[in-house]
C-alpha cells in the first residue's frame, strides 16, 4: 500500500531556514547511501548541489520530508536552437519508502509544469535509472527517454586543478508540456550553460 503523503509545492524565497535544514538532512541521507561524494554538496544545511532550484514539489509522512523534486526555468542550446525548458532535478524519495510507489506520486509536478506554461521540462538521468523512470514517466506517456545525448554543463563551483565544464553522457528525459515531442529539436549535444540542478 502507497503511504499518503501532504504535498507542498513551493517557490524557492517562500523556504525558511527550517525548510533547508530538514530538505539538506533529507538528501544527506537520500543520496548519501550511493557514496559519500553524492551527499557532500548537501552538507552545512545547503538543500541545493548545483543549480538552486526556483520550485520545488516536496512530499512530506508523520516523519517530515519523503520525497522531493525541483525545477528550474532556463534556456538550454539543442544542436543549434535556443529552447526554453524546465529543468528538473533533485528528485529523491526517502531510503524507508523506496519500493512503496512514492514516486509515482511525484508526478504532482506535471501540473506545476503546466502552470508555467513552458514547452518542455528537462532533466538527465543515470543509464541504471532507464528502467524506473520509463516505467514512472514512459510508459503512461508522460516522458521520452532518449539515449545517446551528450549535457555540456559548467562545475557549480570553480577547482584549480578541473576544467570549468564537464560534459555527461546521460539519459535525456523530455516531459513535452506546451509542445509535442515532434517540436524537440534534433541534435545529440546540449549546452546547458550552467550548472545541472
Amino acid at each position: 500500500m502507497r503511504p499518503q503523503l501532504q504535498w507542498r509545492t513551493c517557490w524557492e524565497n517562500d523556504l525558511q531556514l527550517a525548510d533547508h535544514v530538514e530538505i539538506s538532512e533529507f538528501f544527506r541521507n537520500a543520496y548519501g547511501r550511493t557514496g559519500v561524494f553524492n551527499a557532500k554538496p548537501f552538507e552545512g544545511d545547503r538543500s541545493w548541489a548545483g543549480a538552486r532550484p526556483e520550485l520545488r514539489v516536496i512530499g512530506y509522512d508523520d516523519r517530515g520530508v519523503a520525497a522531493h523534486i525541483g525545477a528550474l526555468r532556463r534556456f538550454i542550446k539543442v544542436g543549434e536552437v535556443d529552447l526554453l525548458v524546465a529543468e528538473l532535478g533533485l528528485y529523491a524519495v526517502r531510503p524507508d519508502l523506496e519500493g512503496l510507489g512514492i514516486s509515482h506520486s511525484m508526478r504532482v509536478m506535471y501540473p506545476v509544469l503546466q502552470e508555467l506554461g513552458v514547452p518542455f521540462g528537462f532533466g538527465t538521468v543515470r543509464h541504471e535509472l532507464k528502467e524506473h523512470i520509463h516505467r514512472l514517466l514512459g510508459r503512461p506517456g508522460l516522458a521520452t527517454i532518449i539515449p545517446g545525448i551528450r549535457v555540456r554543463s559548467t562545475l557549480a563551483d570553480i577547482y584549480a586543478n578541473l576544467p570549468p565544464t564537464r560534459v555527461d553522457d546521460a539519459l535525456l528525459v523530455v516531459f513535452p508540456i506546451a509542445r509535442s515531442m515532434s517540436e524537440w529539436p534534433p541534435g545529440t549535444i546540449i549546452e546547458r550553460n550552467g550548472p545541472e540542478l
